[in-house]
C-alpha cells in the first residue's frame, strides 16, 4: 500500500536530515523575519513622528505669526490637502473650534486614539496623535492614521508566513523524494544482500554507470563480495584437498592394519593394538567424512535439491528406525507426530538432521531414558522436537553444543567427534528452520521450527 510505502520513506535517514534541516532553516527565516520586521516598524514609528512633529512645529509657528484665525484658517486647509491626517483645535474651555477628530486625548503629548466604526463613514480607524498647548489656553491636536502602517504589518507577516509554507511544504517534498531514492538504492543492496544469504554467492549490487556516491559505493561492495568469494573458493578447496589427501592415505592405512590383525592372531597383545588402531583410524575417516558433509551443506544453495516432503512420513520412517537401537540401549523412544504435514526441503538432508538428533540423545542417555520425538501442526509453522529425560546440558552451554568438535566435559569418554549437532545446525540452516536447544525438565530438548503450511494442504513452489 502506499501508504506503508510513505511511512518507510518517512523512516529514512535522509528524510530526518531533510525535516531537521528544514526545521533550522525555517526557525532562521522566522528570526530573521522578526528582525526585519522589527526594523520596518520602527521606520514606519519614526516617520510617522517625523511628519506629525513638523506639522506641530508649522502650526505653531502660523500661530505666534499670524494668529488664531489664520491658524484656523490653515488648519481648514491642511485638513483637505492632507486627507490622511486628522487635525483638532480646542479653546482654553475645551470646545472644538476646528478639525474632523472625533475622539479628544486625554492629555498633552503622544497618545494612541480609536474612533468607533460608527462614528464616522470610514469606520473604526486608529490613529497616533500629539497634542500641543498654544497660547491662552488654545489646545492643538494632530493624528496621523495608523491603518497604513498596520496594512504593511499584516502584508509582511502574511508573506512571512506564506514563504514558511512553501518553504516547509518544498523540503519535506524535496525529503520525500530524495529518501524514495536513497530507498531504492538501499533497496537494491538489500536484495543482493538477502539473496547471498539465500545462498546465490553469484549475485552483486548493480551499477547504474552514474559514478555517483552509490555506484562507488556498490562497486566497493562487489569487488570485497569478489574477494569474500575467492577466499571462501580458496578455503573451500583447501580443505576438500586436505580432506581428501588425507582420507586416502588414512584408508590404506586401515587397510593394513586389518591386514595386519588378520596375521597377529597369536600374538594377543598385538592384536589389541592393532584393534585399537583400526578404531581410531576408523574415527578420524568419519571425522573428515562429517567435515565434508557439513561443507557440502553450507555450500549448497537454498533451492539445490528442494521438493515437496511428507514431513510426517519422514519423522516417522527415522523414528521407526532408530527404535530397537534404543531398545537394544535399554532405552525407550515414543512418538506423536501429526499425520499429513508436508514442508519443503531436501529429504535426504533433512533425515540426517533427524537422525542425529536421535542418535545424540540415544548416546548422551542412560539407560532407562525415555525419549520423545513430536511433530505438531502450528498454523503457520510445523513445530518439531526431540526431547529425553536424561541429564541436560547446562543452559551457559546450550548456544555451544553447535559449534564443530565442542563437547561437553562429560562427554569426553563417549565416542564421538563433536560434528553431529553442527551438521544438524547446517541443515536447519539452510532449510530456514529455527532450531534451539532447550531444558526439558529434567533433560534436553531439540526443538525445530518449520515453515510449513496446514495439515494436508500444501500449495507447489517454485525453485
Amino acid at each position: 500500500m502506499w501508504f506503508v510505502r510513505l511511512a518507510r520513506i518517512m523512516r529514512t535517514a535522509s528524510f530526518g536530515l531533510a525535516v531537521i534541516y528544514a526545521l533550522l532553516f525555517a526557525v532562521s527565516v522566522l528570526i530573521l523575519g522578526i528582525i526585519v520586521y522589527w526594523t520596518v516598524q520602527t521606520s514606519l514609528d519614526r516617520q510617522m513622528l517625523t511628519r506629525l512633529d513638523a506639522e506641530i512645529d508649522l502650526l505653531q509657528q502660523e500661530f505666534r505669526s499670524e494668529g488664531l484665525q489664520e491658524l484656523l484658517k490653515e488648519v481648514r486647509e491642511r485638513t483637505n490637502y492632507f486627507p490622511s491626517l486628522e487635525y483638532l483645535v480646542l479653546d482654553a474651555d475645551g470646545h472644538r473650534l476646528v478639525g474632523d477628530l472625533p475622539a479628544i486625548p486625554p492629555g498633552v503629548g503622544w497618545n494612541d486614539v480609536s474612533i468607533p466604526p460608527d462614528a464616522r463613514a470610514r469606520g473604526g480607524r486608529k490613529f497616533r496623535v500629539r497634542s500641543v498647548i498654544l497660547g491662552d489656553g488654545v489646545r492643538l491636536v494632530v493624528g496621523d492614521d495608523l491603518a497604513p502602517m498596520q496594512d504593511i504589518q499584516i502584508a509582511f507577516l502574511e508573506a512571512l508566513g506564506w514563504a514558511l509554507l512553501a518553504f516547509l511544504l518544498l523540503s519535506l517534498s524535496g525529503g520525500l523524494l530524495i529518501s524514495r531514492r536513497f530507498l531504492q538504492h538501499v533497496d537494491t543492496i538489500t536484495l543482493t544482500a538477502e539473496a547471498i544469504i539465500g545462498g546465490d554467492f553469484q549475485s552483486r549490487v548493480p551499477l547504474r554507470g552514474t559514478n555517483d556516491n552509490f555506484d562507488r559505493l556498490s562497486l566497493t561492495l562487489n569487488r570485497m563480495l569478489d574477494r569474500i568469494q575467492e577466499l571462501m573458493d580458496s578455503l573451500s578447496q583447501v580443505s576438500n584437498d586436505i580432506a581428501h589427501a588425507l582420507r586416502t592415505p588414512l584408508g590404506r592405512l586401515r587397510q593394513k592394519l586389518e591386514r595386519a590383525r588378520a596375521s597377529a592372531e597369536a600374538n594377543s597383545t598385538c592384536e589389541e593394538a592393532i584393534d585399537a588402531a583400526v578404531v581410531e583410524t576408523k574415527t578420524i575417516l568419519d571425522t573428515f567424512s562429517a567435515l565434508l558433509r557439513i561443507a557440502q551443506i553450507e555450500a549448497a544453495t537454498r533451492s539445490a535439491g528442494f521438493r515437496e516432503i511428507d514431513l510426517s512420513k519422514l519423522f516417522e520412517t527415522v523414528t521407526e528406525a532408530y527404535t530397537t537401537a534404543a531398545e537394544d540401549q535399554g532405552k525407550a523412544i515414543t512418538a506423536r507426530i501429526t499425520p499429513s504435514i508436508r514442508s519443503w526441503g531436501d529429504k535426504d538432508l533433512l533425515t540426517e538432521m533427524l537422525a542425529n538428533l536421535l542418535d545424540n540423545a540415544i548416546t548422551h542417555t542412560p539407560p532407562g531414558a525415555h525419549i520423545e520425538v513430536s511433530l505438531v501442526n502450528g498454523g503457520l509453522h510445523a513445530v518439531a522436537s526431540v526431547a529425553d529425560d536424561g541429564p541436560g546440558v547446562p543452559q551457559a552451554e546450550r548456544e555451544r553444543i553447535f559449534r564443530r568438535f565442542y563437547r561437553l566435559g562429560r562427554s569426553m569418554r563417549t565416542p564421538g567427534n563433536g560434528l553431529g549437532l553442527s551438521l544438524v545446525a547446517a541443515v536447519a540452516e539452510l532449510h530456514g528452520v529455527q532450531l534451539s536447544a532447550d531444558d526439558n525438565g529434567p533433560g534436553l530438548r531439540m526443538t525445530m521450527i518449520f515453515d510449513a503450511p496446514q495439515v494436508g494442504s500444501f500449495n507447489q513452489r517454485n525453485d
